[in-house]
């Protein structure tokens, strides 16, 4: 199945950008305007998902994204993956931030 994508920098600002990687990750380094929302929960926190407007949705390399991105827009939503997820974010020189005083990083 063919689906949107994006390269990190292509990402617009204020864009609904929803983090699927699990907690551990997402502690470690992740986007300052990020939505926390798990793969392993996405289907039981849909409720949590913006519903207006674009999901662009990142995981650590792509593959968990690019797998929520076609779930997502089977079931009515607009969601785009962004390509080479968190590491590729990284590598960017994009915005990160870690939870306390750590110096973020993709784990």
């Amino acid at each position: 199945m063919d689906i949107e994508s994006v390269d990190p920098t292509q990402v617009p600002e204020g864009a609904h950008l929803i983090d699927v990687r699990e907690q551990d990750e997402w502690d470690a380094g992740h986007a300052p305007s990020a939505q926390h929302l798990p793969a392993s929960e996405l289907i039981a926190r849909l409720g949590d998902l913006p519903e207006d407007g674009d999901l662009y949705l990142v995981c650590r390399s792509g593959g968990r994204s690019r797998q929520a991105t076609m779930w997502l827009n089977a079931n009515g939503y607009d969601a785009i993956d962004v390509r080479g997820g968190m590491d590729q974010w990284f590598e960017s020189g994009l915005p990160m931030v870690a939870e306390g005083d750590a110096e973020p990083r993709v784990l």
